[in-house]
């Protein structure tokens, strides 16, 4: 794509300041967008592939350019600049602006990756935009996730042979806040989504393993942040509308004026609605609200202060058995127990401050505040334990968390190769009050309390991360430190018992990158990773137990990124994950489980490719080998998903007309540790369709497209019906919705 020619003399004109010279060598400056933010990661080289490309400040260096040659700048979804060098070697650093446009598969490098998932996230987001909070996390490629309590919990995760549940082997964050929630009264890591509006997602940066310097707690099976838009550029307000009563409104106002450089400001808000498929309407509703001020008083510093709250509440069917089913007692869409279903809600406050020390050094800093509650009740045994009022159970807590890190980047020259720096520290410290696990009775009566207490728990840690270039090869040794401290007041206790305790753990890690062509990069990563176990658990084990209370992970990826032809982008790994001891708090039951050591191997393998202009298409395939290293008899670890894929074609028309089919599958896998009980798997495909006109958009979804009966959620649970005089173990499950119709209309001004 050629240079637009107002911006080709503009920039003429600002290098044309400077003083010339015909043997010039070198060229400095940053790269910002039309809102001067600093556009990190674009991509610099000649005609003879000398190539660098711009930092956390958006600033580049490149040398050994021949007289007369040619500067290409190029990144996704921006305008490619070229540009003659005429330039000779000076201190006043360039300034260069990009245009968006619409992306090519060209711009794609590989030589500059460090991160193969930041160009898949940019790919994927600009092809297909996030349309629910539900869809959020499987943007992460070999990332499935089930809803199965009325759409207001928080989803199951399944990840690289993980059965996560709610987020214990991934580290979930949103603009570097936590979301994961340690010790949480539902189950260790649950991470709720839900506070975010997908309209504001800019980018997801992900990653597999335990690899990532500034990912601690969790980040075992992987990690993913996602940033959220400094600017949302227009404002607009729209409506969807779908079967089973569900409405979703959702408004984005733009606060800040245009072309200012110092400045942006939004507010957004959404609230959804459904009854679902179900026979008993789950009733739910969520209400968020949130809004981002970014403030760049000067060269040197940016400020950004983001603030949310979101309330929701929903009644749910719970697991139905298969028995009740085949003989048919209740349809796929009936209920045992329909008084099940909850509430929850989440305020944020966060702020973040970069200060700009040179063009090559900064330093961030990252603080929040967040205030939890949460009530949900289940029942999964039915009347199994008590014949006369059921088995409902209640799980409620109150929490506060706190946190702050700060960090310092500088990247430099060392004998003439590049060389980066990070060093980061940082806390979080959670207070939750009344965690509490009740036996009850339609919700309103609590027949006993199984567990009550107070929990706190705090993180302290810290680590340097390097990276140094030598030729084609980047190095990036890692180490990580963290201290947490472990406190639960026991209130059932006759005497309040408390307990404390202390972990202090270190994780080393490496990545190697090494750019075998220009179109062909090999990586190595291998680390020790970790999560925290729940702190209710330390009143439950033994002193010989309590070494293993943070058991470490160890991982290793072999893989590639490849560009065969221009337009086509491939990843795959070979991994490896071995997992300690782990013991873990079923808050469902309020008991201890030792789960042992596991082990797990696997390959994923994800394509990108621009069939033509318009067309787009997308792989992701992923082959797993889940395996327990406790159980003699056998090593099958219950729900670990085996083989997953997902993917889709997209058709992006010059005249606003887009047009997306998506699959996703699951394979069959084993639901208890004897493999005598089934979780089935399932093919799915849907299509959407949106046409852009003037200041609106129209858009029609058909989710289950040919009416696929599937199953969502599913657990080998032993339960017993009031009439029943045994209890049997099966498949318990949530039914995955039919095919279902949702327009969508937007309005942009």
């Amino acid at each position: 794509m050629n240079y637009p020619l107002h911006r080709y003399i503009y920039l003429l004109i600002i290098l044309s300041q400077l003083p010339a010279n015909i043997n010039a060598q070198k060229v400095s400056g940053y790269i910002t967008d039309n809102k001067n933010n600093n556009i990190e990661g674009a991509f610099l080289y000649n005609t003879a592939q000398i190539h660098t490309h711009t930092d956390h400040n958006g600033y580049f260096s490149i040398d050994n350019l021949a007289d007369q040659d040619t500067l290409i700048i190029t990144y996704l979804g921006y305008e490619t600049i070229k540009l003659p060098v005429f330039l000779r070697e000076t201190t006043n650093p360039v300034h260069i602006k990009m245009l968006e446009a619409p992306f090519m598969m060209d711009q794609i490098q590989v030589v500059a990756q460090t991160k193969a998932s930041s160009e898949v996230s940019k790919i994927d987001i600009l092809t297909r935009p996030v349309a629910s909070s539900q869809e959020i996390l499987a943007r992460v490629p070999g990332l499935f996730i089930a809803q199965h309590a009325g759409g207001g919990k928080a989803e199951q995760i399944f990840l690289r042979g993980f059965d996560l549940d709610h987020g214990t082997d991934i580290s979930i964050q949103v603009d570097g806040m936590p979301v994961n929630m340690v010790s949480h009264a539902h189950g260790q890591g649950y991470a709720d989504l839900h506070f975010i509006i997908p309209e504001t997602i800019e980018n997801i940066d992900f990653g597999k393993g335990p690899y990532n310097a500034n990912q601690g707690n969790f980040a075992t099976a992987g990690f993913a942040n996602f940033k959220i838009k400094d600017d949302i550029k227009k404002s607009s307000i729209g409506l969807d509308i779908g079967e089973f009563n569900s409405k979703r409104l959702i408004t984005l106002i733009d606060l800040s004026s245009n072309n200012n450089e110092k400045y942006n400001a939004y507010i957004g808000s959404e609230y959804l609605l459904s009854d679902g498929p179900f026979e008993f309407s789950q009733n739910f509703n969520r209400w968020n609200i949130m809004g981002k001020i970014v403030v760049n008083p000067n060269d040197a510093n940016k400020y950004s202060l983001t603030v949310s709250n979101f309330i929701s509440s929903w009644d749910a069917s719970g697991q139905i058995p298969q028995r009740l089913v085949d003989n048919g007692t209740i349809s796929r869409y009936g209920s045992v127990d329909p008084t099940e279903g909850g509430s929850t809600s989440r305020m944020n406050v966060q702020f973040n401050h970069r200060r700009f020390l040179s063009n090559h050094s900064f330093i961030k800093t990252n603080a929040y505040f967040s205030q939890y509650d949460f009530e949900l009740f289940s029942n999964f045994t039915f009347f199994l334990n008590d014949p006369e009022n059921s088995d409902q159970i209640k799980q409620r807590e109150h929490r506060n968390i706190l946190g702050v890190n700060t960090g310092y980047f500088n990247s430099l020259q060392l004998f003439d190769n590049e060389f980066e720096l990070e060093w980061n520290i940082g806390m979080r410290s959670d207070n939750v009050n009344d965690s509490e696990l009740s036996h009850t009775k339609n919700r309103v009566e609590t027949l006993e309390r199984i567990a009550l207490g107070d929990i706190n728990e705090t993180n302290i840690f810290n680590f340097f991360s390097s990276t140094y270039t030598i030729g084609r090869t980047i190095i990036n040794p890692i180490i990580r430190a963290d201290y947490f401290d472990f406190g639960y007041h026991n209130k059932l206790s006759p005497s309040y018992e408390s307990k404390n305790f202390n972990k202090y753990l270190v994780s080393p890690k490496i990545n190697i990158y090494h750019n075998i062509a220009s179109n062909l990069q090999l990586y190595a990563k291998a680390g020790y990773g970790f999560h925290s176990n729940d702190t209710r658990t330390i009143a439950g084990i033994s002193s010989n137990e309590i070494n293993d209370f943070v058991p470490k992970v160890f991982g290793s990826d072999l893989g590639i990124v490849w560009k065969p032809i221009n337009k086509i982008w491939i990843n795959t790994a070979l991994w490896y994950l071995h997992s300690n001891q782990e013991f873990t708090y079923v808050g469902d039951e309020g008991v201890v489980e030792p789960n042992g050591a596991s082990q797990r191997t696997g390959i994923d393998f994800s394509l990108r490719y621009q069939i033509t202009k318009r067309f787009f298409l997308d792989t992701d395939i992923n082959k797993s080998n889940p395996k327990s290293l406790e159980n003699e008899k056998t090593s099958r670890i219950p729900l670990a998903p085996r083989l997953t894929s997902s993917g889709g074609l997209t058709y992006l028309g010059a005249k606003g007309l887009s047009v997306n089919m998506r699959y996703k599958f699951i394979d069959d896998r084993p639901a208890n540790e004897s493999g005598s009980i089934i979780a089935q798997g399932y093919k799915l495909i849907d299509l959407n369709t949106s046409y852009e006109w003037k200041s609106y958009i129209l858009g029609i979804s058909i989710n289950n497209l040919f009416n696929s009966e599937w199953n969502e959620a599913q657990f080998a649970t032993t339960s017993r019906l009031q009439y029943e005089e045994n209890a049997t173990e099966e498949l318990h499950f949530t039914p995955g919705a039919p095919r279902n119709i949702k327009m969508m209309l937007r309005y942009i001004f």
